[in-house]
């Protein structure tokens, strides 16, 4: 996200560069596909084909007809289209728009509104004729929904066609909201949600029971007859569905594989979304590929597990056999290459993630190059109250038990997290607690706000106070939950990023002013060793948010004399959501059965969450059930590897700004 200031100077134009493209990979993808090592970029290069196509129609004295998507992808295309209008002068007083979907029913007012969405990230905020966009209709009778949408289908026909159709894909295969089993001829019509799709959208409702049953949406066959088409998606959690889009065949139970009927079709990916294409999971079966290090350890790990093997039982037979020759002929000896993963894999193991003081070296201990200072001041980035504990717990309490100066910095409040009824409880008890001793303000300010809890909707925007309620909360089970951890009360700090604080589900962009927080904070403490939250497949994007934030807090502090003379060093944890993958780890902190228990009641201090989050996921599992399974899995793969066994290990990778 980039912070919307007004400019009078025309910017030089930006040429964001692919990872890789459809020109990178052999023949088993079935759609033209670009992968961006940064979501940024992906946002720029599309916003920058929608502008160029604005001013081609400019120039030929013709309407821009463009489709459009909501949800949490096409956000940032629309915030670089807005800085494009202010900074460059893109007008948009040609442009047409069509909305794929809207719920129903649901007013344009409403808080999970896709016309509410696109007036608040576009359509306020540039030239656009209000009479040129279109949202289907989610205020129409059922009896009139049949006639409402070939009104929408004729409107387009008017309008000549869409030039260009933004879509994304849902975890069904869906675009629109076509579910599985949608006929390639479809039109726009009423359809009943699947309930993956309504378990998805729970986190913008505040529980699935709140999502509306039926959906309008443009059809398949509608989509089809765009001129060009661009399929998003970012984050890990579209990975799966993504590979059977892609690599897949044609089916009505995957809806989007139809694009590959589409003679103008184009897919742009981040790096996790395209993390199980093979391209990215065995890129050397379909291509020449550089064996580097990092690519030599992916195949190893993956050949490990492929044949069910420890590392150092491969054979040549075994390279040869599974698309690995080039990498067995260039290194010469199987032995060779085996030896040399385990011994990388091997360290990154460590019981000292802050490093380990020179003078406890003992004999036969793996020397890490992270002891110039110790102890060391250590900086946790959590996103949300419990992302701290629930994705690196254990290496909390290791960090905060060895000596280190442990600080943790709760990025935003978490308030939307708490259900009205959890804050119903605290009022009750404040309530009761002034009864008792005949405090009238308390009690009149309890039940002033049990009024408000009972007169709004859970969808509704919190009002103020039940916001600060919330807030006040999250954060006393933060501190409880640090307390576990060994972490006192005045090395917590409750940044309260401004962008998280809206009261609903959807939040503001990253500015200036969230960044400038965090660039206060570094420079206040100047870690040696900060940790963020790399996960980012949350249901609502706090995480990438937050992330983003931290990335350019520390550009700006890099220059900093205290920061060049000691460059902080940089790790990225998951857990609440994804893992990272054996072949990316840098650092891996074994846990012991002890210390998972301790975690445990470390996450379980976070009351709130516990039992029904407001905020799941597609994940059925309880947070701390989440980050245990997770942490046993990877144990469990390292084990299998033939390396040490653990009870659980927590896994980091050094960032570079690249790598997620």
């Amino acid at each position: 996200m980039t912070t919307m200031t007004t400019m009078t100077t025309m910017t030089k134009p930006i040429v964001p560069t692919p990872y890789s493209s459809c020109a990178d990979h052999g023949s088993i993808e079935r759609l033209a596909v670009t992968v961006w090592s940064q979501p940024g970029d992906l946002a720029l290069a599309i916003a920058q084909r929608i502008a160029e196509l604005i001013r081609q129609r400019q120039s030929e004295g013709r309407r821009c007809v463009l489709g459009l998507a909501t949800g949490s992808t096409p956000i940032g295309i629309y915030a670089e289209l807005i800085r494009m209008h202010r900074e460059n002068g893109l007008s948009f007083s040609n442009v047409t728009t069509f909305n794929l979907d809207e719920y129903w029913p649901m007013g344009p007012s409403g808080p999970q509104s896709y016309r509410l969405f696109m007036q608040e990230q576009l359509f306020d905020h540039v030239n656009i004729d209000s009479a040129q966009t279109h949202v289907p209709d989610g205020t129409v009778l059922a009896v009139d929904a049949a006639a409402s949408c070939a009104q929408y289908e004729a409107k387009i026909r008017t309008a000549g066609g869409i030039d260009l159709q933004l879509l994304g894909v849902g975890r069904t295969g869906h675009i629109g909201f076509n579910e599985p089993g949608s006929p390639r001829a479809s039109r726009t019509r009423l359809i009943v949600l699947d309930r993956i799709t309504r378990s998805d959208s729970a986190s913008d409702f505040f529980g699935e029971e709140q999502v509306p049953i039926r959906a309008l949406t443009m059809g398949i066959g509608t989509i089809l007859e765009s001129k060009q088409l661009i399929l998003m998606a970012l984050g890990e959690a579209k990975a799966p569905i993504i590979r059977r889009v892609v690599e897949g065949a044609i089916s009505d139970q995957i809806p989007a594989t139809f694009l590959q009927d589409h003679p103008c079709v184009e897919v742009h990916l981040d790096r996790p979304a395209a993390a199980h294409l093979q391209r990215e999971r065995t890129p050397w079966v379909s291509q020449s590929v550089e064996w580097t290090p990092g690519m030599i350890r992916q195949a190893v790990v993956w050949l490990s597990g492929h044949t069910k093997k420890a590392i150092l039982k491969l054979t040549i037979e075994d390279y040869n056999e599974n698309h690995l020759q080039d990498l067995v002929a260039r290194e010469g000896s199987a032995h060779d290459i085996n030896l040399s993963v385990f011994r990388d894999l091997q360290e990154t193991i460590t019981g000292w993630p802050g490093g380990k003081p020179r003078d406890r070296k003992q004999a036969g201990d793996i020397d890490r190059p992270r002891d110039a200072i110790f102890p060391k001041r250590v900086l946790i980035f959590s996103p949300h109250p419990d992302d701290d504990v629930i994705s690196m717990g254990g290496t909390l309490i290791r960090l905060s038990d060895q000596g280190h100066e442990v600080h943790i910095a709760y990025q935003t409040s978490g308030s939307i997290a708490v259900s009205d009824e959890e804050a119903r409880r605290f009022l009750d008890f404040v309530r009761d607690y002034s009864a008792s001793f005949d405090s009238m303000e308390n009690d009149r300010s309890a039940k002033r706000m049990i009024e408000v809890l009972q007169s709004t909707k859970p969808s509704d925007p919190d009002a103020p106070e039940i916001q600060r309620l919330k807030s006040i909360i999250r954060r006393e089970e933060a501190k409880s939950a640090a307390r576990v951890c060994g972490v006192s009360g005045e090395r917590l700090h409750f940044l309260d990023l401004p962008f998280y604080e809206t009261g609903r589900v959807r939040k503001k962009p990253i500015t200036d002013v969230d960044i400038d927080r965090v660039v206060k904070l570094l420079r206040e403490l100047q870690p040696h060793q900060v940790y963020a939250a790399g996960d980012l497949s949350d249901p609502h994007g706090t995480h990438r948010c937050c992330l983003a934030a931290v990335s350019a807090a520390i550009d700006r502090v890099r220059g900093d004399g205290w920061c060049a003379k000691s460059p902080i060093e940089t790790l990225l944890y998951r857990g609440a959501w994804q893992e990272w993958g054996i072949e990316a780890i840098d650092i891996a902190v074994p846990l012991s059965p002890d210390e998972v228990s301790r975690k445990r009641r470390a996450i379980f201090r976070h009351q709130s969450q516990k039992d029904r989050p407001l905020f799941p996921g597609a994940d059925d599992r309880e947070f701390w059930q989440r980050a245990e399974a997770r942490n046993r899995a990877t144990a469990a793969t390292y084990d299998a590897l033939g390396l040490a066994e653990y009870e659980a290990i927590e896994a980091f990778v050094v960032w570079n700004g690249l790598n997620i």
